[in-house]
């Protein structure tokens, strides 16, 4: 019970984090398209949430790791993430808005790397990776996002885009309120001048190609984060229905981090790594081809919960137990960087570019070809972890 009130804070956290998220990652190129900004600024402008993620959460997490104040840095970095938040009232222009949003990503990209560093001692049996404990938290997020995607859709359909700048300062008030709930955790000083050298982890194969799965799965996902919400708009979907069909992928994450702990010792997790990239290659075939039936692409969101939820509790699991201890901050910040930030600036940028000249479906048949690839890598790390099952010639 004790350990319980302490994963409070933590899901708070994650329940204020991912309602931001919830409403500003799908509803942000809407915001800039009422703006009358082209496809390619908005692409431009939504890849400056990735490209801090090549620099702030291992700046971040390094700093976590060597002072062990992690929730001493969650406090500032929220501080100043809604400081900043406050200036989207005014009228900047790309290039002004562009620096705000890369203050404000530099201290929010690295929320979540560090909060579960901070967690890790406490979603942990026995010195192992509880995903039951994990999910238990992590569905928190999930909630908060499922809630404002669609109140927020809802409300953009009846009021506007101009309202914006308000939802942002709101839930980022509710994150720094979050932070402040959550207690002072200091890690022990006799590990904080202790620089424990994170190349020998890197060198290992199975490291690497785990890293190489993610960077192309997650790059199969940009076409979601970045395109969705547009693709539905050219097709005639409503900013409701928009909103309706995000809540669906975000429900099915939902139902799934609740009974995740049933389902993942059925298959090794490297075995799941290849499962979700297949799932990937299914939902992005379905998404650009028949977009235009409803069911069709409600069926297709619902793969969410194996080609997010899975993949993500799977490959957090893999850091911990590839990053231990004072790797934790580290290992999470590169988890970060490779999977969301080198995919996410090159997702961003190419979509723009590509749907420019193509169409915003050319993007998501893109997206089933980088699938393929993350296919190709995490069977890589699946026969790097079971050589007895693959047969010798």
């Amino acid at each position: 019970m004790t350990q319980r009130r302490q994963l409070l804070p933590f899901a708070a956290l994650s329940a204020s984090y991912f309602a931001h998220i919830g409403f500003f990652n799908p509803y942000l190129p809407l915001w800039l398209k009422d703006m009358g900004l082209s496809l390619l600024t908005i692409s431009l402008l939504t890849a400056v949430q990735a490209g801090t993620r090549l620099f702030a959460p291992y700046a971040w997490g390094a700093l976590s790791d060597r002072t062990g104040e992690r929730v001493k840095l969650l406090r500032i970095g929220a501080g100043v993430a809604f400081a900043t938040a406050c200036l989207l009232f005014l009228d900047w222009g790309p290039l002004g808005l562009g620096l705000v949003l890369l203050v404000m990503f530099t201290h929010t990209s690295s929320m979540m790397p560090m909060s579960e560093a901070a967690m890790a001692h406490l979603v942990s049996q026995g010195g192992a990776f509880d995903t039951k404990r994990y999910g238990r938290v992590r569905l928190w997020g999930s909630m908060g996002f499922l809630v404002t995607v669609f109140l927020a859709g809802a409300w953009f359909e009846a009021f506007g885009m101009r309202h914006f700048p308000g939802w942002t300062v709101l839930t980022l008030g509710a994150v720094l309120l979050s932070v402040w709930w959550m207690p002072d955790i200091k890690e022990t000083a006799h590990h904080v001048h202790v620089h424990v050298p994170v190349g020998p982890v890197l060198s290992q194969k199975p490291v690497q190609w785990f890293f190489a799965s993610t960077f192309f799965h997650v790059l199969s996902h940009i076409g979601i984060y970045v395109f969705f919400s547009l693709y539905l708009d050219s097709l005639g979907y409503s900013k409701t229905m928009i909103g309706v069909l995000w809540a669906v992928s975000v429900a099915v994450e939902v139902v799934w981090f609740f009974t995740q702990s049933r389902w993942l010792p059925r298959v090794s997790l490297t075995g799941w790594l290849v499962l979700c990239s297949v799932t990937m290659l299914l939902r992005m075939g379905l998404t650009a081809t028949w977009a235009d039936v409803l069911w069709v692409l409600l069926l297709a969101q619902t793969l969410h919960a194996i080609t997010f939820a899975t993949h993500h509790t799977v490959c957090i699991a893999l850091i911990s137990h590839h990053f231990p201890g004072r790797l934790r901050g580290r290992g999470q910040a590169l988890y970060t960087v490779a999977a969301y930030g080198f995919p996410g600036v090159l997702g961003a940028l190419l979509g723009g570019v590509i749907s420019e000249r193509w169409g915003l479906q050319s993007v998501f048949w893109v997206s089933c070809l980088t699938s393929a690839v993350a296919t190709a890598a995490a069977y890589k790390v699946w026969r790097l972890q079971h050589p007895r099952l693959v047969r010798t010639p």
